[in-house]
């Protein structure tokens, strides 16, 4: 499934060449490059939060106090 996910991000990049706007005024002006940079910050950027919020949290299930 992994391999399918990046062959389409590849053939996105390489077949998305023109300029693509983003625009976050709060964050940052206008931001104007190829569409195939953004998809492939995107996809990076998800992968990475991703992988920090799978590896964070607690490690074990807590264990029930036991009732005497």
């Amino acid at each position: 499934m992994i391999i399918a996910v990046l062959a389409l991000l590849v053939m996105m990049g390489m077949h998305n060449s023109q300029d693509a706007t983003l625009d976050l005024q709060p964050l940052f002006k206008i931001a104007k490059q190829p569409a195939c940079y953004m998809y492939y910050g995107f996809f990076g950027t998800g992968f990475i939060v991703g992988a920090i919020m799978m590896a964070g949290g607690k490690k074990g299930a807590a264990k029930p106090a036991k009732e005497k």
